[in-house]
């Protein structure tokens, strides 16, 4: 009988050695984090540990794949954007030529005359359905992008998904409203920031020094912005609680590395690359997948290192 009692006693776990989750944060608690005795403890502190760690998910989470449906779902919802900027072009005023000038400025020239040929063909004058079905368009294709994106957040951070299809697709929308906001700011204030600042500041009342301010202030807007979006997205897309302050780096990685790989894939293309000769009429296609590609790779491994962080966090609580 004795023995029994001591076998039941040596099968029970030892309280020191079960994870305190009181003491951790409700974000860090939320995640599923399996605890072995007697696993090595992974080298999260160190420069080395950090990028071994980086690497090691990188390749499990087939990074790569789900960069590649990224780059399919926003390359659907590419045109519809377009179609419906187009379409708005006849209630501003700038005309279409103007607006497919901003355009060119952030488009290798394979991709501009891929646009500018299919922007010609579609929009010939203007059309509330046309608009309407862009609207549409670009809000179910891309919200699809950002679907996967979640999927990849929460494997990263080793949640499942639980919220409610409609609560899903709701956010995704509302993100997919956000990148969108971010293009078109993007888009118009290094041209037309200018004119309107003038227009809203002078009829404010604001000073000459005020929008001279403007003037230079408004070239950086555009990444501080895109800045902000990306705090937003990895803060809310995981199926975890997450502060702001928690995101930051895999939000300032994103932020420089979505735009510093859009300067050198550019650089590349307009110098050294020749899509065309090679593939012919879709080399356009071609080059735009592969911009697509590369920046939905970025957005998820900044999402890796949020989660990276997370962990360490934990390790050393």
């Amino acid at each position: 009988m004795n023995n029994q009692k001591k076998m039941r006693s040596d099968n029970k776990k030892d309280p020191s050695l079960e994870l305190n989750k009181a003491s951790l944060p409700d974000h860090l608690n939320k995640m599923t984090i399996a605890v072995h005795e007697g696993a090595p403890k992974k080298d999260l502190n160190s420069i080395g540990g950090f990028f071994k760690e980086l690497l090691t998910r990188f390749q499990k989470s087939d990074t790569p794949g789900m960069a590649a449906q990224l780059a399919y779902f926003f390359l659907l919802s590419l045109f519809p954007l377009l179609i419906f900027l187009i379409t708005l072009v006849p209630y501003l005023p700038i005309s279409q030529e103007e607006m497919l000038s901003l355009f060119e400025e952030f488009a290798p020239g394979e991709t501009m005359t891929l646009i500018e040929s299919t922007i010609s063909e579609v929009v010939s004058s203007q059309s509330t359905g046309l608009l309407s079905i862009g609207i549409l368009g670009t809000l179910w294709s891309a919200s699809n992008g950002m679907n996967a994106l979640t999927r990849s957040f929460n494997h990263a951070y080793g949640v499942d998904e639980t919220r409610s299809f409609i609560v899903a697709r709701g956010m995704a929308i509302v993100w997919t409203i956000a990148m969108i906001t971010v293009v078109i700011i993007a888009l118009l204030l290094p041209v037309f920031g200018k004119q309107i600042g003038e227009y809203l500041f002078s009829a404010i009342g604001y000073s000459e020094e005020f929008i001279s301010t403007w003037n230079v202030l408004r070239f950086a807007i555009t990444p501080f912005v895109l800045l902000l979006i990306f705090i937003g997205l990895y803060a809310f897309a995981p199926n975890i609680k997450i502060r702001f302050i928690s995101v930051l780096p895999g939000a300032v990685f994103a932020a420089l590395g979505w735009a510093l790989t859009s300067f050198a894939f550019s650089l590349y293309v307009g110098n050294f690359g020749n899509y065309t000769s090679t593939y012919g009429s879709i080399g356009g296609i071609i080059v735009l997948m592969i911009w697509l590609y590369l920046s939905g790779m970025i957005i998820m491994i900044g999402g890796q290192i949020n989660a990276i962080m997370a962990e360490r966090k934990r390790q050393n609580a």
